[in-house]
């Protein structure tokens, strides 16, 4: 897939539904589709953290790729994990688009071209550090610079648009951390486990594609 077919793809979205609850369902662990269920958790979402994150795509090695990033272990709730870029809004921050720039940049050195999200993906929320994540789309004519802060990104990843189209979900158990053992839906790339929040929100973007290409 090259820059102007992911184009295309997305300019489709204005006439498709997201499809957010249905993919982040496929995606999520068991314990996150009952909370889903709870009458509570519609009152923390309305208390929640605010927090934003960014996919990035752009072209290299001839086809697109979306940046994600392995943090640093460093205790916190998400140690060690792959996610994509992003983080809490901060004061500053003009609007949740602004703090998914501003993250990007802190975490990998570089501001995307976008001067305004392509697409807003469907927001979710994340239990153990109470946030709620809105998601968005930015898309690049040429790679950027990465330059990874090691502070808070052990590894940049990238991650080729046509391999996430065709990766499947797979009930794995997490191979470390604090929760090491337990099983839960996930995504293998180059021996890389990708599982929870970010899980799910790939699988609406996955979802969006394969719609945009069916159409």
């Amino acid at each position: 897939m090259n820059y102007q077919t992911l184009l295309d793809c997305i300019s489709k979205v204005a006439d498709l539904n997201l499809s957010g609850k249905s993919a982040h369902i496929e995606a999520a662990p068991l314990h996150r589709i009952q909370s889903l269920q709870r009458e509570k958790y519609h009152d923390q979402i309305q208390t929640a953290k605010q927090a934003a994150v960014l996919l990035n795509c752009y072209p290299k090695n001839e086809s697109m790729q979306l940046s994600l990033i392995q943090r640093t272990i460093d205790g916190g709730v998400h140690s060690g994990q792959i996610a994509l870029p992003g983080g809490k809004k901060e004061e500053k921050d003009k609007s949740l688009w602004y703090t998914a720039l501003r993250e990007y940049k802190e975490e990998l050195g570089s501001i995307p071209f976008s001067s305004s999200p392509l697409l807003q993906l469907s927001s979710i929320y994340i239990p153990p550090s109470d946030f709620l994540v809105t998601p968005f789309l930015s898309v690049n004519p040429i790679a950027p610079k990465i330059i990874p802060d090691p502070k808070e990104v052990a590894l940049h990843i990238e991650l080729p648009i046509e391999k996430l189209i065709s990766l499947k979900i797979k009930q794995k158990p997490i191979p470390s951390g604090a929760l090491k053992g337990r099983v839960v839906p996930s995504y293998t790339f180059e021996n890389h486990f990708i599982w929870g929040a970010t899980a799910m929100i790939l699988t609406e973007f996955k979802y969006i594609l394969q719609n945009s290409i069916s159409n």
